[in-house]
């Protein structure tokens, strides 16, 4: 693949896209092209799941390792029996809760599934997702479409069709612009082949609404973000190699909300000194207690779904103001607060400040 294509924008309106411009972009997919699109969560990069050499095509553009493997996208229960032939009992009960919706499950792939795909793995990760240009695109090309996150590898993910373009642009052949995506985050990503089942990646679905309906959910330890991982087999997306990072050193401190604040204003008045650029990344509570070249309020602490919304698009602006540093209050890591604190030490590649 050449990277001078000439990049496509369509834009739809996000609830009701045209059906002739979706048809155009599921002939690009049909066809074993790029079509990044909106989901609920993130914009994917996607292409025909079942064509071995339209796969290869998103790792060379996205310039992402290829023992990373995709998430398959479906638009209704019937297409999941193309991808697996051994569903999970619990797979039924999960997917009448949270589908469509941001939840991918783990299954046993099935022979028509390529390697490509799942990065040689005997599973494959499948969600419906929910946003209707996502919908109408897997349904209108009639295929399961693979669709990692529609950034270069390694970059905060884009969550508006500008970032798509920041990042693919010459790279992909279209980009179907739906407008700013609604969580921020992607995807949770569950394990159901195991007992009990594991959660490899945190997302808008948490913990506690799965124990819900499934009773007793594990954490895989790489979901925590707490070590590296570098050495792990990837059983899923995102949970090797660091994601979601800005290009200036980011650093995450974590503790009592009151600790962090000092401690932030401490390191950032050091690097200051030494003629650092440096910016701050804070909550809506604590965003009066900051001084330096730029405070960026992500959300508030109360509400963490405002967080996660604008989380990736904050990273994004620090990069386009050319910072050498960024630090990041962290916040608890329990419902979409795992998600969120997921993404943050991984974009910080573990630079983390904890004090009790």
């Amino acid at each position: 693949m050449t990277h001078s294509i000439e990049t496509t924008v369509l834009r739809v309106h996000p609830e009701r896209p045209e059906p002739e411009k979706i048809k155009i972009a599921a002939r690009v997919i049909r066809n074993g092209g790029l079509v990044a699109f909106p989901t609920e969560t993130v914009y994917g990069l996607g292409a025909n799941a079942l064509d071995d050499q339209a796969v290869l095509k998103i790792f060379e553009a996205k310039k992402r390792p290829a023992d990373n493997p995709l998430i398959v996208h479906i638009a209704g229960n019937e297409d999941i029996h193309l991808l697996t032939e051994r569903l999970p009992e619990k797979a039924e009960a999960l997917m009448n809760k949270f589908w469509p919706g941001p939840l991918t499950l783990l299954a046993p792939k099935s022979e028509l599934v390529p390697n490509a795909t799942t990065a040689g793995l005997a599973t494959v990760a499948i969600r419906m997702p929910s946003h209707p240009v996502a919908r109408a695109l897997i349904a209108e090309a009639d295929v399961p479409i693979a669709a990692p996150s529609a950034n270069l590898a390694g970059k905060p993910s884009p969550t508006t069709a500008k970032h798509v373009l920041d990042d693919l642009s010459g790279r992909i052949d279209m980009v179907i612009d739906g407008g700013a995506v609604g969580f921020g985050v992607e995807s949770t990503v569950l394990d159901i082949t195991v007992d009990p089942p594991t959660i490899l990646r945190p997302g808008p679905i948490t913990k506690e609404q799965l124990e819900r309906i499934l009773g007793r959910i594990e954490v895989h330890p790489v979901a925590k973000a707490e070590t590296l991982a570098e050495t792990i087999v990837a059983r899923a997306p995102g949970m090797k190699y660091r994601h979601y990072a800005p290009k200036a050193d980011l650093v995450v401190v974590e503790g009592p909300p009151e600790k962090v604040v000092e401690k932030i204003r401490e390191l950032a008045d050091g690097r200051k000194r030494e003629g650092k650029r440096v910016g701050i990344m804070v909550t809506k509570e604590t965003a009066d207690r900051y001084r330096a070249d730029a405070v960026k309020v992500v959300g508030t602490r109360r509400n963490p779904r405002t967080i996660a919304k604008s989380l990736f698009k904050t990273l994004r602006e620090f990069d386009e103001s050319g910072f050498d540093v960024v630090f990041v209050e962290g916040i608890e890591p329990t419902g979409l607060g795992l998600a969120i604190m997921n993404r943050l030490r991984k974009a910080a590649g573990h630079n983390i400040v904890r004090i009790s």
